[in-house]
């Protein structure tokens, strides 16, 4: 078998060097990525989107797929053209589709999860199998924001240097702020700032200093202007704000979460395990199967990091706030620890906030935001996540396609000696069995340079241990539950299928279609070739608690 007819030979001479100096100077730059990606893409969809306009006026845009936006001079995308537009970035690699519910109504929520559904079973329909996107619910969580500016949710007002501007309780402004007054959704502000505090306003890219405080109102000075949208993130860094960790309005918006049958909630601002155990108790029993990612985006978060990890499916690194909550210039501790953190656990991480920010505007990325992205994959990352390059950016498709390559670039160039030393020397004897045949699967598959995992599940338990150990090459879990194979996008590695045929009556037989189908899908994507050798973990009887068994097969070219 020639080398490069197996795909995770990418980058071979770095990923098994001794030394970690060995392996930075053995990376190739003329080294090809894998043909599969490893990591999630996670994108921020909306109901309503905006493509930049070719077209020079509004007599040539053809009003069967979009309108025009007089108040921005782009095109806005209808109902039909967003459904086209969210097929074509599942084509291009995203994973999981996000709804923030700081913004919007559940009736404008409920049709973006329409369009949604209706993209992926397009899609479902073009590939011939399911393809099992997962839907993210983003809570409010206790976090404070501005209202809406004169002219809608698209409306700018330009902030200059020594202007004076009011931040105002009064919901008489909710929805008409301007450059002189803004309105924020704490009624409280005015009691727990004092004059000379900070305001951060859009992740810190307005700054305002409290001059005076009135009882409804503040005025500040802007120390550092800048255009200001519609409802961005306000921080206090510093003072105690008195907001509780479920709103009223977040436990609205999870109970339609659960009526929705969303995948995974990511819960905002999370300080500590209790507000989790609030987040349970509001999904109940119906809910009881949804996954929640914790958003650590405050020093608290941090202090309790190991109790939040423990009491949560996973978590996001939320460096937008945590970056104005704590010095910018530890925000890369604060990631990398979260990350490692995560990995020892065995729980997903997610990274996230300005990952690809410049494709807002503009079709490429800068160089610092590649190699930001390929660098929280070496760190560890499961799953990266874009917010507004694909919520209001001009370019969604060309902003999943880039951190895509990038993801793959990067995974190929992991050192998978050391990180798989790190990892299994921490699973002390005696082990469960399902733990060392997973260990025993990724260990196997370095050593034959397999082509593929592929695992039987049930609960999806058995595919997250295989990915917990970073194999270089992709684990296909092949499940009968349709939210389980949706909810394994949040685990490296993880390529999950949606087994749905009718089972048969022969148990080994049934194990046997399932591997086959998972092979069959290796083929048809590119990275399974006949002679490949392949890892398959199963369990020695049905249902969940039983994988015990793991073979090396080698594909037939009959297969």
């Amino acid at each position: 078998m020639e080398p490069d007819r197996i795909v995770p030979r990418m980058q071979l001479q770095a990923i098994d060097a001794k030394t970690q100096l060995d392996h930075l100077s053995s990376l190739d730059i003329d080294s090809n990525s894998s043909y599969v990606r490893l990591s999630g893409i996670i994108c921020t969809i909306v109901k309503q989107m905006f493509i930049v306009s070719t077209f020079k006026s509004k007599q040539d845009v053809n009003f069967a797929y979009c309108e025009w936006c007089g108040s921005c001079d782009k095109l806005r995308v209808l109902p039909q053209w967003v459904v086209d537009i969210l097929e074509n970035m599942m084509e291009t690699g995203m994973n999981v589709a996000r709804l923030n519910f700081s913004h919007g109504s559940h009736e404008y929520h409920g049709n973006t999860i329409k369009n949604v559904r209706e993209a992926a079973a397009n899609y479902s329909k073009k590939l011939g199998m399911v393809h099992p996107l997962a839907i993210a619910l983003d809570t409010k969580g206790p976090e404070i924001r501005t209202g809406l500016l004169e002219g809608g949710g698209s409306a700018e007002v330009e902030l200059k240097k020594g202007d004076t501007i009011k931040l105002t309780t009064d919901k008489a402004y909710a929805e008409k702020g301007n450059a002189q007054t803004v309105y924020v959704d704490y009624d409280n502000i005015t009691k727990v700032v004092k004059p000379g505090n900070r305001v951060y306003v859009d992740d810190g890219l307005i700054s305002l200093v409290v001059t005076s405080i009135a009882s409804n109102h503040l005025v500040c000075s802007v120390e550092n202007g800048g255009s200001l949208g519609s409802r961005k993130g306000v921080n206090l860094p510093g003072v105690p704000v008195d907001l509780p960790a479920v709103s009223e309005k977040d436990k609205s918006d999870l109970l339609f979460g659960v009526e929705q049958g969303v995948d995974m909630i990511f819960a905002s601002f999370i300080r500590n395990a209790a507000a989790l155990e609030e987040i349970r108790g509001v999904l109940g029993e119906k809910g009881k199967n949804i996954l929640i990612i914790s958003k650590i985006e405050n020093h608290q978060g941090m202090v309790n990091l190991d109790e939040i990890i423990a009491a949560s499916d996973g978590i996001m690194v939320a460096r937008g706030d945590l970056g104005i909550e704590i010095p910018p210039e530890k925000v890369f501790l604060a990631q990398k620890t979260m990350i490692a953190r995560c990995n020892n656990f065995g729980k997903p991480v997610i990274c996230a906030t300005q990952m690809l920010e410049s494709m807002v505007k503009k079709p490429r990325p800068t160089r610092a935001e590649g190699s930001d992205v390929a660098n929280a994959i070496l760190d560890g990352a499961d799953c990266v996540m874009l917010s507004g390059e694909t919520a209001k950016g001009d370019y969604p498709l060309e902003c999943v396609r880039t951190m895509a390559n990038i993801c793959k670039e990067a995974e190929a160039a992991i050192w998978q000696r050391q990180i798989f030393t790190d990892l299994s020397s921490k699973a002390v004897p005696p082990v469960a069995a399902d733990h060392t045949v997973a260990i025993a699967a990724v260990e196997a598959s370095a050593k034959c340079l397999a082509a593929a995992i592929i695992v039987i599940t049930t609960s999806g338990r058995s595919a997250h241990l295989i990915s917990k150990y970073r194999p270089r090459c992709p684990i296909i879990a092949v499940t009968r539950y349709a939210q389980v194979a949706r909810q394994c996008h949040l685990f490296r590695a993880i390529l999950p299928l949606h087994y749905n045929a009718n089972p048969l009556p022969d148990w080994l037989k049934d194990v046997d279609a399932r591997v086959q189908f998972g092979l069959q899908f290796g083929k048809q994507r590119g990275f399974i070739k006949p002679g490949d050798p392949i890892i398959v973990v199963t369990g020695w009887k049905q249902g969940p608690g039983y994988t015990n068994t793991m073979r090396i097969v080698y594909v037939s070219p009959l297969c």
